[in-house]
């Protein structure tokens, strides 16, 4: 599966160099460095298409700097976060499905780290305060030199098939009037990537699975998850809401599909997300958007 908008990424993260301390002060005194800003999960971007909006280090004040990575030309980025949203930041949601690699891979690099250094101010071992290291990419206890590394949440979503390569989408409870999209839930612990899609699609719907094959990866940082898209080959067709947590279940055929979007009774997940890909991957080419039908 192809053109992930999120899997995009043009900067090697050099992690060799989160522990070098002069490298990374020389970094941060070099006019071709770069820096992105974020603040609340958003990031300053500008332009048509847009772009993010980097900065030279010279022109910002302190606070906390996670470096992101070098450039081909072994220029340096980073991002500091910023006590709130300013004027023309935006969200992933909202423009990362049309950034360029560059700036897609940045933007989700720097709003992962920073959603997980806001909630691991603390020691889970023993309680007391941790301290930024390594470039933003660990945080260490002072108390008892444990070390807590940036958390990742694997996530399973899967595009549900039957004999005769009908589609089956849900609805949740709390989503507005014709949304449907793509299963999905989170690994448990010990548990298999190809087991979680058969529990959470036996959960969901009651419709038991036999063949997984795995199609593509993405982040998803909202706030830390691995979002692992599966294609899954239903035994069962009878639907079943077994947990409660979706509403509402439908067979599709390519036609049915095109139909009910072209009509507005069904809206899909927007374009940066990998339900959409993995909607569109089975469908064999974009779907129009409520605007386009």
């Amino acid at each position: 599966m192809h053109d992930l908008a999120l899997a995009r990424a043009a900067v090697d993260r050099a992690a060799h160099r989160r522990s070098d301390e002069d490298w990374l002060d020389k970094a941060w005194a070099d006019p071709d460095t770069r820096v992105l800003l974020i603040g609340g999960g958003l990031a300053e971007v500008s332009g048509d298409p847009p772009a993010l909006v980097l900065h030279p280090p010279g022109d910002l004040a302190g606070g906390e700097r996670f470096f992101l990575g070098v450039d081909d030309a072994d220029a340096a980025f980073f991002a500091v976060e910023v006590p709130e949203a300013g004027e023309g930041f935006r969200g992933i949601r909202e423009v990362g499905a049309v950034l360029s690699a560059r700036d897609a891979g940045l933007l989700v690099h720097a709003v992962a780290l920073a959603n997980w250094h806001a909630t691991h101010g603390h020691c889970p071992r023993c309680g007391g305060p941790t301290v930024m290291a390594a470039a933003g990419h660990l945080r260490r206890c002072p108390r008892d030199d444990s070390e807590h590394y940036p958390r990742t949440d694997p996530a399973v979503i899967m595009t549900v098939v039957d004999a005769d390569d009908r589609l089956l989408l849900g609805s949740q409870a709390a989503w507005p009037e014709g949304r449907f999209s793509t299963l999905a839930g989170f690994v448990e612990p010990g548990e298999s990537l190809e087991a979680a899609v058969r529990r959470e699609v036996a959960e969901e719907v009651g419709i038991v699975v036999g063949d997984v094959h795995y199609l593509g990866s993405q982040p998803w940082p909202f706030p830390s998850s691995l979002m692992l898209g599966f294609r899954a080959v239903a035994e069962s067709l009878e639907v079943d809401f077994v947990d409660g947590e979706i509403a509402q279940a439908r067979w599709f055929t390519r036609s049915d599909l095109l139909a009910a979007v072209r009509s507005g009774d069904v809206r899909l997940s927007p374009r940066v997300s990998i339900a959409r890909q993995l909607i569109e991957s089975w469908y064999g080419e974009a779907l129009p958007d409520p605007a386009d039908a």
